[in-house]
């Protein structure tokens, strides 16, 4: 018997869901080049499954055009791969300590965004001085430590930089944005807010100074959008 017989088995018993998240992930790839989140191959995005120690995850280097759901890859919480036909991205190592460390979560994206990897270069946290910000982030959107990619650093700076954040977002420094929610539909909108709120501050502050909103603001905003806002 070897070690990946439990993982064997887990995957047999939630056939459906891997199946399920397959489908969902790589539609949920469509959105990273709509919103110009991505260049080329660049950017994942991942997703959990459920009562596994599994995880669906884009596989490395492969077309936004041609990636079809029997592209995308099943690993393990430490990033080895279970099913599938492809390597898996180069960040699976940061995605599955995520998992490991924040089981709340569900999906973890990763893109080099334009303007917030502009952020990013600089080591500077985004400013929460537009309403938006304070509905989706809580707060700032904060900057990671600067990592290289090919072990679970990447993972380990954004777990250490989200501890007691509000924010679904991190900027790790001089890489990009990285992403998490309880879905990875909820991971992705992060992104693609991310972006939006890091556009509007750096062309607010072409014209002068931006300050950041009182913080008791920011709490009634974060509030309402997270607790009353929608259907």
């Amino acid at each position: 018997m070897t070690s990946t017989d439990p993982l064997q088995r887990q995957l047999a018993d939630h056939r459906a869901e891997v199946e399920r998240l397959r489908q969902k992930v790589c539609e949920l790839h469509g959105e990273l080049p709509r919103w110009n989140l991505v260049t080329w191959t660049s950017g994942n995005i991942s997703a959990r499954v459920p009562d596994t120690d599994l995880m669906v995850i884009k596989p490395s280097g492969v077309s936004y055009d041609d990636i079809t759901p029997a592209d995308m890859v099943v690993c393990d919480l430490h990033g080895r791969l279970v099913e599938g036909h492809h390597k898996p991205s180069s960040d699976t190592d940061a995605h599955a300590y995520v998992y490991r460390a924040l089981p709340d979560v569900g999906g973890v994206v990763h893109t080099h965004s334009p303007y917030a990897t502009a952020w990013a270069a600089r080591g500077e946290a985004v400013p929460c001085a537009v309403t938006a910000m304070a509905d989706e982030f809580g707060g700032d959107i904060p900057v990671g430590p600067f990592a290289l990619i090919g072990d679970d650093s990447i993972g380990k700076g954004i777990v250490a930089t989200l501890e007691g954040q509000r924010s679904p977002a991190v900027l790790m420094r001089g890489h990009g944005v990285f992403t998490v929610g309880a879905t990875a539909r909820a991971a992705v909108k992060a992104a693609v807010m991310c972006e939006d709120v890091a556009r509007t501050v750096h062309i607010a502050r072409q014209g002068g100074p931006v300050e950041r909103l009182p913080q008791e603001d920011v709490d009634a905003l974060y509030h309402r959008y997270q607790n009353v806002y929608g259907q």
